[in-house]
């Protein structure tokens, strides 16, 4: 095994879900890191900076229409999707290489930052399994304690039942964490 497999950045992107980034050298990391303080305000009291969109904000794309296919059994890829909606196509996805049955993100969407959470019908169906929900329940929290709304797009058969790993892994326990962090989500005006 060499000292990446045992524990590096790839290793907790892809495999544990620890690193939520990873980049070739320093000066992305710094341009990455600089991309994400972007969407978040400097404090939980304050909202996040508006940034007015190049494209115009009344516009429509005609292929949402037939971006998803009539037939269910068939996948599309959720990025499509989300591309298409906010501003700009900007969209800079968290845990890119992890739970990628689930994407989230932060884009902008009339110049407002906003989170997205979508199922990936691409990967497993898009269903949402142990690692899938404890993602997504991560990052709804991140939204709530930086002000940020959300935008769910929504195309997922069920929670994934069955098989040792994940009902004795507690698929209920953590299906019902991103629940929870849904639920409570407060009103804001």
């Amino acid at each position: 095994m060499t000292f990446e497999e045992l524990g590096g950045a790839a290793t907790h992107a892809a495999r544990s879900g620890v690193a939520q980034f990873t980049s070739p050298d320093e000066a992305s990391c710094l341009e990455d890191a600089r991309y994400l303080i972007s969407f978040l305000p400097q404090n939980n009291t304050e909202r996040p900076l508006f940034a007015a969109p190049t494209d115009p904000i009344d516009r429509e794309d005609a292929e949402l229409d037939t971006l998803i296919p009539d037939n269910p059994n068939k996948p599309y890829d959720m990025h499509d999707v989300i591309r298409r909606v906010i501003d700009d196509r900007e969209f800079l996805e968290v845990h890119e290489r992890w739970a990628q049955n689930i994407v989230t993100g932060f884009a902008r969407l009339g110049g407002h930052v906003v989170g997205v959470v979508g199922n990936q019908p691409q990967q497993l169906a898009g269903v949402l399994d142990i690692d899938a929900s404890n993602k997504a329940a991560r990052f709804v929290r991140t939204c709530d304690a930086f002000n940020i709304p959300l935008i769910t797009f929504v195309d997922v058969p069920a929670f994934l039942p069955g098989g040792r790993r994940r009902s004795g892994g507690g698929i209920i326990r953590h299906g019902a964490k991103l629940l929870y962090a849904y639920a409570r989500r407060p009103c804001r005006s």
